[in-house]
């Protein structure tokens, strides 16, 4: 079993589809599926479900995957390990879509023009949804938000999981309302979030419970702050979302604002994982952190 052939098998169990892989992968259909059979037949195990040109992961399938991604996780880590002093090799990041937004696109520029020869692959998801990946080995750090209560126990919380990680953002989060809706008169509109395990939305209910206010009728999961931001000049909707990312909005006329308190975004990763290129990922992180702050202060 090598790498390359795990790599294949990813790229698959991605596109579900043999031509989609080929594509990507920059290889002949027939090559590609040769690999796939033989992989199965070096694992006594029928990976995918073939219906017609589209496949799926098999019960099998999806066990080996989560193995897959760790074992080469756990290879590219082991090359750059032998290379303390040079950032190099693949970074994983995983990022929640505000912070994706706010604050890694100067820092990540920045990066790549000092540490040229680290390539960077960023996904954004749900905190937990980060979480997972980061635990089946999809990415190696995450920038996740932890609640109140998480972060109180963050040692042991992070421990349980096999993981670690420091904080290294504060966000100030507001609860966005239409002008015109009458206090605690919240359950005559919906909650627009994203899908459960982001932590934000979890923060939203439980200062709403803890305000005594009125639970909004349903909750209106949607795929990104654009579309909250909409539902609720639309007036259908109240949202939660970190102050500064009003700022990439163009307006926020006819929505009301109120301060819901602070919540820390960590930078996570496996336990003892540590390489040259996160470290030096981890320094770009805190050292904006620490400007940010001085800002926020100055200003």
């Amino acid at each position: 079993m090598d790498l390359s052939s795990l790599a294949i098998f990813e790229t698959v169990a991605s596109e579900l589809s043999i031509t989609r892989a080929a594509t990507a992968l920059g290889r002949a259909q027939s090559n590609v599926t040769t690999r796939i059979q033989a992989l199965e037949q070096q694992v006594g195990a029928e990976l995918f479900i073939r219906e017609g040109k589209r496949l799926r992961l098999t019960e099998r399938g999806n066990v080996f995957l989560a193995y897959s991604r760790r074992i080469r996780a756990m290879a590219e880590e082991a090359i750059q390990v032998l290379h303390p002093g040079e950032p190099q090799g693949a970074l994983r990041i995983g990022a929640m879509e505000s912070t994706a937004a706010i604050r890694l696109p100067s820092i990540l520029g920045s990066f790549h023009g000092a540490w040229p020869r680290v390539g960077l692959n960023l996904v954004t998801g749900t905190s937990k949804g980060l979480v997972e990946q980061l635990l089946e080995g999809g990415v190696d750090c995450a920038l996740v938000a932890l609640t109140p209560e998480e972060q109180l126990a963050s040692s042991e919380f992070l421990l349980e999981q096999g993981l670690e990680g420091i904080p290294v953002f504060q966000e100030e989060l507001v609860l966005l309302t239409p002008s015109n809706l009458a206090p605690n008169d919240f359950e005559s509109v919906s909650l627009a979030a994203f899908s459960k395990g982001c932590t934000y939305r979890l923060v939203a209910q439980r200062w709403l419970a803890a305000q005594g206010q009125s639970m909004p009728r349903t909750i209106l999961e949607v795929g990104s702050y654009h579309a909250m931001f909409a539902c609720v000049t639309a007036g259908q909707s109240i949202c939660i979302m970190p102050r500064s990312l009003l700022a990439l909005q163009k307006t926020v006329r006819g929505i009301q604002l109120i301060p819901v308190g602070p919540v820390e975004t960590w930078l996570v990763c496996r336990r003892g994982y540590s390489t040259a290129a996160f470290e030096a990922f981890k320094d770009a992180l805190l050292s904006a952190g620490t400007e940010a702050d001085t800002d926020t202060r100055s200003g």
